[in-house]
């Protein structure tokens, strides 16, 4: 079910968040972006596949390509919100 949500943001339980007890919030950050660069590479690979009558699987192929997009739409919906907050912060009066 979550399949398309890169394993660095599905938390099944709360975790600390101070360096000491495990990442900072940069290293998940980086983790899951490389987890939908990945996804977006077995996309691409998939494309090119179905063009070229490769793919035995016409579902399987289809179903990368929809996690592959879904991946990168949450991606950008959670930098909008990190943009959202950091705008926020910074009108914040002292």
């Amino acid at each position: 079910m979550n399949d398309f949500i890169p394993l660095a943001w599905q938390q099944k339980e709360p975790q600390k968040t101070t360096a000491v007890q495990g990442e900072g919030f940069g290293e998940v950050l980086k983790r899951a972006l490389n987890e939908v660069n990945e996804l977006q590479l077995k996309s691409q690979q998939a494309a090119v596949s179905l063009a070229l009558g490769e793919v035995k699987d016409v579902h399987q192929a289809l179903i990368t390509m929809e996690q592959a997009r879904l991946a990168l739409e949450l991606t950008v919906q959670v930098r909008n919100k990190l943009i959202d907050a950091y705008q926020e912060i910074s009108r914040m009066q002292i």
